[in-house]
C-alpha cells in the first residue's frame, strides 16, 4: 500500500517536472500515477473485504460528507486528519477510498486535458522541428530577396 501511494504521488511530481520538455512523458507518467492509485484503491478494498468491514456506497451519507470536505476552501490533509487517524479502521479505509477516487477523477480530467492539448499543439520535438522549418523558409525568402537586389 505504501509503495502504491508513494508511486502515485511521485509520478505526479515527475509528470509535472517533465511537462516543459515532453508532453509524451508527462502524459505517460500521469497515466502511471493513475495506475498506482488504482492499485492503492484495490488495496484498501481488500483491507475492508478481508476484515469483513463494509465498503461505503459512493452515494452514502458518509461518502457524501467526505466529498463535501474536498469542496471547502483551503482543504488539506488537516481537513481529513481526524477521520483517518482517530476513527475506526472501517471509517479510515473508506475515507481513503473516497480520497483516492477524488484523486483519480482529477487525474482522469488532467489526462483528457493533456491529450487534447497534445493533439492540438503537438510536443516539444514537433514544435522545434516546425520552428526550424519556418526559419529555413524565412532564410530562403531572405536569400531570394537579396539575390533580386
Amino acid at each position: 500500500m505504501v509503495q502504491a501511494a508513494r508511486s502515485g504521488k511521485q509520478n505526479i511530481v515527475e509528470a509535472s517536472s517533465a511537462s516543459g520538455t515532453s508532453k509524451k512523458t508527462e502524459i505517460k507518467l500521469t497515466g502511471v500515477a493513475r495506475a498506482s492509485l488504482e492499485e492503492l484503491l484495490s488495496d484498501y478494498k481488500d483491507f475492508l473485504f478481508h476484515r469483513d468491514l463494509p465498503l461505503w456506497d459512493k452515494d452514502s451519507k458518509a461518502a457524501r460528507a467526505v466529498r463535501r470536505i474536498g469542496m471547502t476552501k483551503d482543504e488539506s490533509y488537516e481537513s481529513y486528519k481526524s477521520y483517518i487517524e482517530t476513527r475506526s479502521p472501517e471509517t479510515s479505509a473508506n475515507v481513503m477510498l473516497c480520497l483516492i477516487n477524488q484523486a483519480n477523477y482529477l487525474i482522469d480530467k488532467q489526462l483528457r486535458h493533456l491529450e487534447k492539448e497534445f493533439v492540438k499543439t503537438g510536443g516539444l520535438s514537433e514544435r522545434m522541428a516546425q520552428a526550424r522549418l519556418n526559419q529555413r523558409q524565412q532564410n530562403g525568402r531572405a536569400e531570394k530577396a537579396k539575390d533580386r537586389t
